[in-house]
């Protein structure tokens, strides 16, 4: 059984929370947390929010035992491009793209045995 919690169009670039995600995947719930409350990045309080969701959707909606979840998949996939002009030099202008990230965070209970 899994449960699953997903955080759509989050104003932070898929390559800076993929870098927060890869500490987490495959750890404990209670672990995962303890590391992203002391992950000092930007996107950590947004996947720690993501996992805690996922936690409450185990419980609430399967009737799986906290104590037993483990991280089964995270990953983080693009989401849609703000983008925007800046002025330059010469009268000319460059793009910035404001990237996002959709960031699915899977949780399951542990075998035991």
């Amino acid at each position: 059984m899994q449960a699953k919690a997903v955080a759509n169009t989050v104003r932070i670039a898929p390559r800076k929370v993929r870098l927060v995600v890869d500490l987490i995947r495959g750890k404990q719930v209670g672990e995962a947390v303890a590391i992203l409350k002391h992950t000092p990045k930007a996107a950590s309080p947004v996947i720690e929010k993501v996992l805690k969701s996922a936690i409450a959707n185990a419980e609430h909606n399967y009737d799986m035992d906290i104590n037993s979840l483990v991280v089964t998949e995270a990953y983080v996939n693009e989401g849609p491009t703000l983008k925007r002009f800046r002025p330059r030099a010469m009268g000319r202008a460059s793009q910035i793209n404001k990237r996002t990230s959709h960031i699915t965070l899977v949780v399951s209970e542990k075998k035991e045995g």
